[in-house]
């Protein structure tokens, strides 16, 4: 696959950088590239990003990095099967639990969100930092969710993390996830102060609890462009003492996260 001029392959994380250290250099290089590229598409263009993870993955598929560079661009395209797969090469490689909430969405993704559930009362969750303890907890919830049960997605949200007010790169999606799971459970006014306390911590626009919150506001929003008869032409030939007339305008008219315990509020993926 092309790599842009402007891509050196030198942008890539340094310890990703150490790890293909193990490569002969030029093969170092054209697989740091890919995962550049990976790293450039997976957001906007999963499916090029896979594309590109796949060529990193034939010239190097005994570095972590790569494994697991390929899981991400295969979860990024619902391709969870595959994704899963990668992820636990990268584990056995690494012996790092920081992937095991990622797997354990795989596993709802391949519609086993029972598997999910006990992934989230495993051992490994005591081992993973806050970040990905939350994440965790996100799962877990999405998994109750999948399987109908939206008052223990609930319980499995209500969390030290959620009551905090301190504002945490996933404190946006954790309030969001509660608010969501409170609108399925029909508690439209407390989904609403959730909605508006996830729009607080959204610094960076990573949810669209803004138009969730307008929405339940009653807003609407309307595209200027498509609003017909919204200008009508002016009347160019008309005039009422020397000025010329317009037409008016027309209007338009506590690392438990299964949600057993009770002592928790996890995120639907979306």
């Amino acid at each position: 696959m092309p790599i842009p001029e402007d891509v050196t392959g030198e942008e890539i994380d340094k310890d990703v950088r150490q790890e293909l250290q193990s490569l002969p250099k030029t093969l170092a290089e054209d697989v740091a590239k890919n995962l550049v590229m990976v790293a450039r598409l997976i957001d906007e263009d999963p499916e090029g990003a896979y594309g590109y993870s796949r060529v990193a993955l034939r010239l190097a598929s005994r570095v972590a990095a790569v494994r697991e560079a390929a899981g991400f661009a295969a979860y990024a395209s619902q391709k969870y099967s595959e994704a899963l797969a990668e992820f636990r090469a990268a584990r056995r490689m690494t012996g790092n639990v920081d992937l095991w909430p990622v797997m354990a969405d795989c596993e709802r993704g391949l519609g086993r969100p029972e598997k999910a559930l006990d992934m989230a009362g495993a051992p490994e969750v005591h081992k993973l930092d806050k970040a990905g303890q939350v994440e965790m907890r996100l799962v877990a919830a999405g998994a109750r969710r999948d399987m109908g049960q939206l008052d223990a997605a609930i319980v499995t949200l209500q969390s030290p993390e959620l009551a905090s007010g301190s504002v945490q790169p996933w404190t946006a999606r954790l309030r969001y996830a509660y608010a969501d799971a409170l609108l399925a459970a029909g508690r439209d006014s407390e989904a609403r102060e959730w909605f508006a306390k996830a729009v607080e911590a959204d610094r960076d626009g990573s949810t669209d609890a803004s138009d969730r919150l307008a929405e339940l506001d009653g807003v609407e929003f309307t595209d200027a462009l498509d609003e017909s008869g919204a200008n009508d032409e002016t009347d160019g030939n008309a005039e009422t003492d020397g000025n010329a007339e317009t037409d008016e305008n027309a209007e338009n008219g506590d690392n438990d996260v299964t949600g057993e315990s009770g002592n928790a509020d996890p995120a639907d993926k979306d």
